[in-house]
């Protein structure tokens, strides 16, 4: 069996007024998983739980994000989520906190026996 990644999804999130990365991180990953709807496990018997989910976040300050909590944001599957420097912040200079701006990538991978499968023309 190869693990194969099945979804990527991509998606942005802020804070803008409490400079807070894991709030701007966490609005990332749900913006990406809004764009899914994955019907691949229902549709073949696949079960969620095997599923395992990279989660990258770009922020500009990457030690402030709490990956647990970004962690527990995903509804399915086994996560593990990496920070990286990225995102943006920028300046308000009448509130004194950065407005932050976070980026996330969401993969999702399978193990699949690519000989159960084959493509064929209608």
């Amino acid at each position: 069996m190869t693990v194969k990644r099945i979804i990527l999804e991509m998606g942005t999130g802020n804070d803008l007024y409490g400079g807070d990365y894991t709030k701007a991180a966490c609005r990332a990953v749900q913006d990406a998983l809004h764009h899914s709807s994955i019907t691949l496990f229902t549709s073949l018997g696949y079960d969620h739980k095997d599923m395992r989910v990279e989660v990258t976040i770009g922020v500009s300050q990457p030690d402030q994000v709490d990956t647990t909590a970004v962690a527990a944001t995903l509804p399915r599957g086994k996560a593990n989520v990496t920070v990286v420097e990225g995102g943006l912040d920028v300046e308000d200079t009448n509130g004194g906190t950065p407005h932050v701006i976070a980026t996330a990538a969401v993969e999702a991978f399978l193990a699949i026996d690519a000989d159960d499968w084959s493509l064929t023309r209608n």
